[in-house]
């Protein structure tokens, strides 16, 4: 099916590796001109040949500096896709009671007024080529006590936003949807000192062993991690005008792990 892409413009933030790195690839694929933003260039990034700019979206300029970037390098902005999020460098189980403020403002700068900033920033260019927005929350917005509370309420919030958005510039031409992904099969998961490991840590078990096991403790029906790809799939066909009118969704993409309508 040709996506209808070619020649538009796209922002992707988070890009370096895993979902955001996947949704690089794919809107470059399907022709796009897209800008990539990461704190790290990697070179899986490099190799897909979107423009690159370096940025740390959890300050508060970082996300400004982007946009301002992307009008610069592309002239105007079809898609805005906010995929950075995540955050666990010290990685422990994180309890509420265990979180200093100085973690919540870390996760909320991160995982939601990233894409506060970036999107309020780029909303008249957004506008002026009757544009889309694409949130990358998490299926923990819908199942909190499926990830750290800070992560889950933050991107409870980001999933809200992306609803009041598409509310709002709906009549002026801009959609706004959300993708919910359940446990993807990115670093986070199978890295060495990051989120899964440490995981596996608390529970007495070695990494390889606590991932086999983790579909099916997670109610994952289809057995299996999700893949990138499969996100930026998504992604990619939300972003096209196959989609035209859909806007204020949000959709999972947990392999059945979330269990409510």
């Amino acid at each position: 099916m040709d996506m209808g892409l070619t020649g538009k413009t796209a922002v992707v933030t988070g890009a370096s590796r895993g979902i955001g790195l996947a949704i690089v690839k794919a809107l470059t694929g399907e022709g796009m001109r897209v800008l990539a933003a990461a704190r790290t260039i990697t070179p899986e990034l490099k190799e897909t040949g979107a423009a690159l700019v370096t940025a740390d979206l959890s300050t508060a300029e970082g996300p400004g500096e982007v946009i301002d970037r992307a009008l610069s390098e592309l002239g105007e902005i079809d898609l805005l896709v906010n995929n950075v999020g995540g955050g666990d460098a010290g990685a422990e189980p994180f309890g509420f009671l265990s979180l200093s403020d100085d973690q919540w403002r870390q996760f909320y700068d991160l995982n939601f007024l990233s894409a506060v900033r970036a999107t309020r920033a780029a909303v008249p260019s957004l506008i002026r080529r009757r544009g889309t927005v694409i949130n990358i929350s998490s299926t923990s917005a819908h199942v909190p006590s499926g990830g750290p509370v800070h992560y889950a309420t933050a991107k409870a919030a980001l999933t809200s936003l992306g609803k009041a958005l598409a509310e709002e510039f709906g009549p002026q031409g801009v959609r706004v949807t959300t993708v919910s992904p359940g446990a993807t099969r990115t670093s986070l998961w199978e890295g060495p000192g990051r989120y899964g490991a440490v995981l596996a840590a608390a529970h007495g078990v070695d990494l390889e062993s606590f991932l086999a096991g983790l579909p099916s403790s997670t109610g994952i029906t289809t057995g299996r991690f999700i893949e990138p790809e499969e996100v930026a799939a998504l992604v990619t066909w939300l972003a096209s005008p196959h989609a035209a009118s859909v806007t204020g969704a949000d959709f999972l993409i947990d392999g059945g792990a979330v269990k409510t309508a």
